[in-house]
C-alpha cells in the first residue's frame, strides 16, 4: 500500500491507496502533520511507501521521524516521471503541478489535457497528446484575492463568501464577492477557450479546494476530480518502486 501526501499552502491532503483503489482520505492543517500521518500509519500498518509533494514548510525532522515507520519518498527526488518536461525552468516547477500532470498521463493517455487546480493559487497545466508537458499559468486563488482587497485598501472588509447570488453586487460585501468570484469564473472559462482554440479535442480537469463552487459555475465542459493530485502521486510512486 502507498500513502500519498499533498502538503499544500493551506491544508495537507492524504490518501491511502491499494493499487489504484482509494481506501482512505483526510484533510488537515500542516500543524497536525506528524500526528495525523503517524495515526494513519498505525491504522494501516501494511503501508510500505509514503510519497509527498510539498509546497509547505514540512520539516526534515518530521520526515525523518516518519522514515522510521515507512519508506518516505519526496516527489522532487524521484527519477522517473511519465511525461517529457518541456518547462523552461524545470527546477522551479512545483511538486503539486508535477503530480497533477502525472495523473493526466495515467488517466488520459493520448489526449490534450488542461488541468486546473483551484486552491490558494489557481494553476493551469497543459499536457499534450504526446505526453509533453508544455507549461501553463499561475493566478491568485479566491481567498488570496479577498485578502489582497482587504490588505491593500483602507476600508474594504475581509470576506470569505463563495456564494454568487448576482453579478450586480448591492452592498460592499456582495460587490467584492461578485468581483472576485465572477472574475475567477470568467478567467477560467477564458483560459479554457484559449486552449481550445489552439488544441483540438481538449480534456479539462478541475480539482482543488474550490472545486465544488467552480464546477457549478463554469460554462465549459469539465471533469471534476477532488483526488486528482493524490492519484498522480500514487501513479508516480508505482513507476518508481522498482527503480
Amino acid at each position: 500500500m502507498t500513502l500519498a501526501v499533498d502538503a499544500g499552502n493551506t491544508f495537507v491532503k492524504i490518501a491511502v491507496f491499494q493499487s489504484d483503489a482509494v481506501l482512505y482520505t483526510d484533510r488537515f492543517s500542516s500543524g497536525e502533520f506528524l500526528k495525523k500521518i503517524s495515526g494513519v500509519l498505525e491504522k494501516y500498518p501494511v503501508v510500505t511507501d509514503m510519497i509527498i509533494a510539498s509546497v509547505a514548510d514540512i520539516t526534515e525532522n518530521d520526515l525523518s521521524e516518519l522514515a522510521k515507520k515507512v519508506h518516505v519518498h519526496v516527489l522532487g527526488n524521484l527519477p522517473v516521471l511519465p511525461f517529457q518536461n518541456r518547462y523552461a525552468t524545470p527546477g522551479t516547477l512545483g511538486a503539486d503541478r508535477v503530480a497533477l500532470v502525472g495523473a493526466a498521463c495515467r488517466k488520459y493517455t493520448g489526449k490534450n489535457v488542461l488541468i486546473i487546480d483551484s486552491g490558494t493559487c489557481i494553476t493551469y497545466d497543459f499536457l499534450d497528446e504526446k505526453k509533453q508537458y508544455l507549461g501553463g499559468a499561475i493566478s491568485p486563488g479566491i481567498r488570496m484575492r479577498y485578502k489582497a482587497l482587504h490588505t491593500f485598501t483602507a476600508r474594504l472588509p475581509l470576506i470569505e463568501s463563495t456564494r454568487l447570488e448576482d453579478f450586480i453586487g448591492d452592498s460592499t460585501a456582495t460587490s467584492i464577492a461578485s468581483g472576485v468570484l465572477n472574475g475567477v469564473v470568467n478567467e477560467i472559462d477564458g483560459v479554457i477557450s484559449q486552449y481550445q482554440a489552439r488544441f483540438e479535442h481538449l480534456t479539462v480537469i478541475l480539482t482543488g479546494g474550490d472545486l465544488d463552487f467552480l464546477s457549478k459555475q463554469l460554462k465549459s465542459s469539465i471533469f471534476a476530480n477532488s483526488n486528482f493530485l493524490l492519484e498522480g502521486l500514487n501513479y508516480i510512486m508505482e513507476l518508481n518502486k522498482n527503480q
